[in-house]
């Protein structure tokens, strides 16, 4: 997301600081989704259209992102790819049951101000209190500090379905005001907005007030070109036709009856594997594709179902 000037004063009522000239070029630049899918692509992530769309509608709108779909899709790596493209820091705040505000936003350095107390123990209690309760004493976690970065970060708050409910509501009003309120600071403003990306593998519903403050995409496998074009993009040494009888191959074993279906970043581990052993044709080597699989498949249920006479099936496909 870029925000111009109007869009800052409008969170809180002032404007913050940062090159507005700057900003409003860049938006220029990446609102048209053609140019983001190859901004994206040149970062080595391949966006489709509607991922592209909604990316431009997120930098438009300036809105947070809420990307949707299974473990291993890839929608992690669009964060990092939006990081790239911006060239701006990545921070990620990575989202668990029991996550709650002190590991999300700040703590105080208690050690350091124990220290401090005891080095000036006999002075004014007044005194120490402001000096232990200051800036130096404070420990940024990822979401106070996504707020305080001159550049404008992307901030990537991971798999938020496995946060509880009450974690959500706070983030939430983060995502509202872009404001934080530290009693013994007083409220600190947002410097500069973030770009926001949240994941969710769907293991529990989101709340509705979350799903509209933000915009939606469901990331879905990527189809058989897609997923050719993403290990050209990111393996080396691999071929347009060995790239695409990987993703066929990879296609065909997501259509058995898996525990845990392959994502992409098991894709582009068995490629690696495959280029790293010298396999240029997976038709001249059913040996080592089979041997291989241990790369996608990662439960011996899977391992058993698929058998050789299941990978032979599958590779016959594969043209």
């Amino acid at each position: 997301m870029i925000f111009s000037t109007r869009s800052c004063a409008s969170r809180g009522g002032e404007k913050r600081s940062g090159d507005d000239s700057n900003e409003l070029e860049t938006a220029l630049a990446m609102n048209n989704r053609e140019e983001i899918a190859q901004a994206l692509a040149a970062s080595g992530y391949i966006a489709d259209s509607e991922l592209a769309t909604a990316i431009s509608l997120m930098q438009l709108l300036r809105r947070p992102l809420l990307l949707e779909g299974e473990a291993g899709v890839g929608k992690t790596e669009v964060a990092k790819a939006l990081a790239a493209v911006h060239d701006t820091e990545l921070i990620r705040l990575q989202c668990y049951e029991g996550l709650d505000q002190s590991a999300a936003l700040y703590e105080w350095n208690y050690q350091r101000q124990l220290l401090s107390i005891q080095a000036h123990r006999g002075e004014d209690a007044d005194a120490i209190e402001d000096q232990i309760f200051s800036e130096k004493y404070l420990l940024e976690r990822p979401l106070l500090a996504a707020i305080r970065r001159a550049k404008a970060p992307v901030l990537l708050i991971d798999e938020i379905d496995r946060a509880d409910d009450e974690f959500e509501a706070f983030l939430l009003e983060l995502l509202s005001d872009f404001q934080v309120s530290i009693p013994e600071l007083g409220t600190i403003q947002a410097i500069t907005i973030p770009h926001v990306v949240l994941t969710s593998n769907g293991t529990r519903e989101l709340s509705d007030a979350l799903r509209r403050r933000c915009l939606y995409h469901y990331v879905d496998y990527p189809d058989v070109d897609r997923e050719a074009r993403i290990i050209m993009a990111r393996i080396d040494g691999t071929t347009a036709s060995l790239s695409l009888q990987i993703a066929r191959m990879v296609e065909g074993i997501r259509k058995e009856e898996l525990r845990k279906v392959p994502g992409v970043a098991e894709t582009l581990d068995w490629a690696a594997a495959l280029v790293g052993i010298g396999v240029r044709d997976l038709l001249e080597t059913p040996e080592t594709v089979h041997e291989t699989l241990l790369c996608l498949l990662k439960t011996h249920e899977d391992k058993s179902r698929l058998t050789r006479e299941v990978t032979e099936r599958i590779l016959g496909k594969v043209a």
